[in-house]
């Protein structure tokens, strides 16, 4: 998945429904109010809300400069 995807702009975190931030390399969607890691595999984001996992506090110091897919 890469920044300027279309598709950004709609996907919301299944929990909280706010938006998600990418992460450089595109694997990951975040969400930094809930501290919750979505997968992006294969170019496809894993949007359900088992497939969320937590995360780190170095990965979302990381992704504090980064702005949001909204």
């Amino acid at each position: 998945m890469k920044p300027d995807d279309p598709l950004l702009r709609i996907l919301v975190c299944p929990l909280d429904k706010g938006p998600l931030v990418l992460d450089e390399p595109g694997s990951a969607l975040y969400n930094p109010r809930l501290r919750r890691r979505y997968p992006v595999i294969d170019g496809i984001p894993q949007l359900l809300p088992d497939s969320g996992e937590p995360a780190s506090d170095e990965e979302l110091a990381a992704l504090s400069t980064l702005p949001t897919a909204h």
